[in-house]
């Protein structure tokens, strides 16, 4: 695998997530996410072949609060950060 079959693969998987984001080639972080529902992910192809991929969230966002926020979105059919 290469970069771009990887890139691909979180494309395909993930693209239709509104609070995704892919950010590689750079590797996340926090000042991105803070205040946000976001999961920006990254990830480094080493020369090994070995892959690390690196995720960042703001896990206060993240508790009960956050994930009650998330329900009613989906209840009201808010499903991009766009439509508030």
């Amino acid at each position: 695998m290469d970069e771009q079959n990887i890139t691909d693969v979180y494309t395909s998987n993930y693209d239709s997530k509104s609070f995704i984001r892919l950010i590689n080639p750079a590797i996340p972080e926090m000042k991105d996410v803070i205040n946000t529902n976001f999961c920006d992910i990254g990830f480094k192809l080493n020369e090994n072949k070995s892959l690390v991929v690196f995720s960042t969230i703001d896990n206060l966002v993240k508790g009960a609060a956050g994930q009650a926020i998330q329900n009613m979105n989906i209840m009201f059919g808010y499903n991009k950060q766009q439509d508030y």
